[in-house]
């Protein structure tokens, strides 16, 4: 693997501080940046916060705590990434903010930095165009929440060159995750899986085939599953898997990614899950 030390993280939102802290931990320099003060310093907060539980729990001591920290480098410039040997973007799931974002990174990188997206749904290769060195970009897909999640989803662009998979294969590993590789497709390996499973879950509930606790608690005692389809929709946030729905059925017009109509509703009532304090079940507010 290439002599990777410091590494860039765009978005300090919950997936970007996950991975910057989880990078930092794992002992790279990190440079974290965001848009504006405001936002960056909600970020590391919420890094610490999460270090400061671990403590409590006795999960780290006061000294990897200090170390963490020390790691993390925050700020609201592109510059500083320029010396990078790994940047991760993490920014708004929109085609051309992150096009526009590599573009400004290709121009101030050096030419060895690898650029990776987190992006769980938009195509890489068209991200990697946006670059003169669409050999070093290729999709790096977190799992929130990232300290305890332990899959990553490295997914080939078409541009994306052998040495590239390599280094972020073992980069990957470095964080203590277990890293798998698809193919730079909508939905890659796992939502390409869970999100017909998680549709069908609400169209059972919408047809009423079953109570919201009887399917969950079908797929938790018969299945084995940890949580039940419709809780799971809630952590994810409707919005987002009724977005990922549309950019699946989209690319390949088949009826099950199309998302039901219930879905859709909750959705423009803002009923988004546990974020918003109510999806399928209610959830209160600190």
């Amino acid at each position: 693997m290439a002599d990777i030390q410091l590494i860039g993280v765009v978005g300090c939102g919950l997936m970007g501080s996950g991975i910057a802290q989880v990078a930092a931990q794992s002992g790279y320099e990190v440079i974290v940046r965001e848009v504006n003060q405001e936002l960056l310093d909600a970020g590391m907060k919420r890094i610490k916060a999460v270090l400061d539980k671990d403590v409590a729990k006795g999960k780290i001591n006061q000294e990897d705590y200090h170390a963490t920290i020390s790691r993390l480098h925050p700020t609201i410039e592109l510059e500083p990434m320029a010396d990078a040997d790994i940047i991760i973007e993490v920014i708004v799931e929109q085609i051309a903010a992150k096009r526009e974002l590599f573009a400004a990174l290709d121009r101030i990188c050096k030419p060895q930095t690898i650029f990776a997206t987190n992006t769980s749904s938009l195509p890489v290769t068209e991200v990697a165009a946006a670059t003169k060195r669409p050999d070093r970009v290729a999709g790096l897909h977190f799992f929130n929440p990232v300290p305890v999640m332990k899959l990553v989803e490295l997914v080939r662009a078409l541009s994306t060159s052998q040495e590239t998979l390599f280094t972020l294969q073992q980069f990957g590993e470095r964080l203590g995750k277990t890293v798998v590789q698809a193919q730079d497709t909508p939905g890659f390996i796992v939502n390409r899986l869970l999100v017909p499973y998680l549709l069908d879950a609400i169209r059972c509930f919408g047809e009423g085939l079953a109570s919201r606790e009887d399917i969950d608690n079908g797929m938790k005692l018969g299945a084995s599953h940890p949580m039940g389809p419709l809780t799971l929709s809630d952590f994810i946030g409707l919005d987002t898997l009724y977005y990922v729905a549309n950019v699946l059925f989209d690319e390949y017009k088949e009826s099950r990614f199309a998302p039901p109509p219930l879905l859709r509703r909750m959705v423009l009532a803002g009923m988004l899950g546990k974020k918003a304090g109510k999806g399928f079940y209610d959830y209160p507010q600190a």
